[in-house]
């Protein structure tokens, strides 16, 4: 039968074949077209493009890479051996175990040597929280200002510092250095006779708060009896927490028969005066300057008056009628000081003045008198008026009586 198979038929059937490859590629065609026509239609063309062009990107991408690493960057690997030489990966190469060459140190070099110094914040000393460290004074400093840097209460920096201040915050002066414990207390200096029972109810706390407190390097098993303690006269102890009442420098010069306290703090008290004008009360106000600059009144602090600021040079005035009690230098800090006594239990008193407008025994006519200039005398870190009113000896507070 096959035999029987011409050399027309065997064309026929060729021409077939490629009659039917060629019907295929247009049937193709006409189903792509029909999908990208139905994509079109509901709005997909854009996403399909897009994906379609990411497709392709990274599959020319893989191909190159493919490329590049077939023919291009064969892998050689290099081998170390124990002598030091190398191989290729390639090499038919018995293996053995690998050893380091011995270290033979670095080759000398030109250059200045020195030894790493390592610093870290654990090198570095730390206070421990019972020591005392020093603060020197700068210009615009208060103690009030001082003791909120450190987080303790103006009293302690107060307290601590007697020898230097003597109770007065007005007493700080640039370059002044003092003294900042580490909590709020008060110190005492030991003295003959002193008791440890006696001492610490003076200054409001127990004996082993004392005791206790490392900076005083005192302890139970040394101490002794509490009525007589093995601690040196002369001794500077610490007491946390303590509190004890102020010395008052001022009071004196509020009281005008007292002659022999006045005289104590300075040239400029005054004989016993028994007559002269009498106040009505309506107070002036006593410079030309209304804001507080530094210290409002606060006895808890010792400050027993407030702090006007102002120029040098601004006028002082007499809150009332009177007559001068005071007048001059006072040995204390507050420098140029007066007191006016004004016949009805009130007395006031003007403190860092620049110039004095009078003498004792002086009458003041009237309030709103000039009686001096402001200044920056004693200790003062600037012009300011440091003014004070009493009344039967009792310190009152300036502003009840004032507007500002």
């Amino acid at each position: 039968m096959d035999e029987n198979i011409t050399s027309h038929d065997v064309h026929e059937t060729q021409e077939l074949k490629k009659q039917e490859q060629v019907e295929e590629i247009p049937q193709f065609l006409t189903l792509w077209d029909r999908f990208w026509k139905r994509i079109q239609k509901i709005g997909l063309h854009d996403v399909v493009s897009r994906i379609t062009t990411i497709l392709l990107t990274i599959v020319m991408v893989a191909l190159i890479i493919w490329v590049m690493k077939t023919f291009f960057l064969p892998e050689e690997k290099i081998v170390i051996t124990a002598s030091g030489g190398t191989y290729d990966s390639g090499e038919d190469v018995e293996t053995a175990d690998l050893l380091l060459p011995a270290y033979e140190g670095v080759a000398p070099v030109e250059g200045i040597s020195r030894s790493s110094e390592i610093k870290t914040s654990i090198d570095e000393e730390v206070p421990s929280r019972y020591d005392v460290v020093e603060y020197e004074v700068v210009a615009g400093d208060t103690l009030i200002g001082i003791a909120e840097h450190f987080g303790l209460e103006p009293e302690t920096i107060l307290w601590c510092n007697y020898d230097t201040l003597l109770d007065n915050p007005a007493a700080i002066y640039p370059g002044q250095v003092l003294k900042i414990y580490p909590t709020d207390g008060t110190t005492y200096r030991w003295m003959e006779g002193d008791g440890l029972n006696g001492v610490s109810t003076g200054l409001n706390i127990t004996p082993e708060a004392i005791i206790e407190w490392p900076g005083n390097h005192l302890s139970y098993e040394t101490i002794g009896d509490y009525a007589n303690p093995n601690i040196e006269v002369g001794t500077l102890i610490f007491a946390p927490g303590g509190t004890r009442s102020y010395y008052d420098w001022t009071a004196a010069l509020f009281v005008r028969t007292d002659v022999a306290t006045s005289r104590i703090l300075g040239p400029g008290h005054c004989e016993a005066v028994y007559s002269g004008p009498i106040g009505t009360e309506a107070f002036v106000w006593p410079t030309s300057a209304t804001y507080i600059s530094g210290y409002e009144y606060t006895p808890e602090f010792n400050h027993w008056g407030i702090d006007i600021g102002g120029d040098l040079g601004n006028p002082i005035y007499a809150a009332d009628a009177g007559v001068i009690v005071y007048a001059g230098w006072n040995d204390w800090g507050y420098g140029n000081v007066i007191v006016i006594d004004h016949g009805n239990g009130w007395q006031t008193l003007y403190a860092h003045l620049n110039e004095v407008y009078g003498n004792c025994g002086d009458y003041i006519n009237f309030g709103g008198q000039l009686i001096g200039t402001m200044g920056s005398t004693g200790n003062s870190s600037g012009p300011h008026l440091h003014f004070e009113m009493s009344l039967n000896g009792n310190r009152m507070n300036p502003h009840r009586y004032y507007p500002y």
